[in-house]
């Protein structure tokens, strides 16, 4: 009787002993976790805000397309971009000529008129400038031939024929 005592005490030692084991983490394990969220982190992050950045860069598009359309109607109505070297569409002024769209967020544009012909001007260049989100650093121009130009990227100074928007390539 008393070798059956001693046996089921130690197996209920042993038991004891794995129970407590089992609980929680060790430190190993803790930090290898940790480490794996770094590196998901490093990975992940960057891709997730070119993401984001790439989703902001249309508002640019679009608007600098649509002022282009704008100027040449304009043009079409008063054979000229303007007659001042700082504005554009400054004869009979519609209410668009100061080139801030409804849906602007993070962009800010500008237009400056170029190619002075007879006292008026007979070119223009539109410029798009990241002025918020994730785009600060970026600037796109459109000129009246339709020349589509990046002249700054990631906050670096580029000159692509091309409006940039996923890689430096166009």
């Amino acid at each position: 009787m008393l070798f059956l005592d001693s046996t089921a005490k130690a197996a209920s030692t042993a038991r004891a002993t794995r129970r407590r084991r089992s609980r929680g983490f060790t430190l190993i394990e803790v930090m290898i976790t940790v480490a794996i969220v770094a590196i998901l982190s490093g990975i992940a992050l960057p891709a997730y805000f070119d993401y984001v950045r790439r989703g902001q860069l249309p508002e640019a598009f679009g608007n600098l397309a649509d002022f282009r359309i704008k100027m040449e109607q304009y043009y079409q109505d008063n054979r000229s971009y303007g007659t001042s070297s700082t504005v554009c569409a400054n004869v009979n002024t519609p209410a668009w000529a100061n080139f801030v769209p409804s849906n602007q967020k993070y962009f800010t544009y500008t237009c400056t008129p170029s190619n002075l012909a007879s006292g008026t001007y007979q070119g223009y260049t539109i410029t798009a400038t990241g002025a918020s989100g994730r785009v600060v650093g970026y600037d796109y121009t459109i000129t009246s031939a339709n020349a589509q130009t990046t002249t700054k990227y990631k906050g670096s100074t580029v000159t692509k024929s091309c409006w940039l928007s996923k890689g430096n390539e166009c």
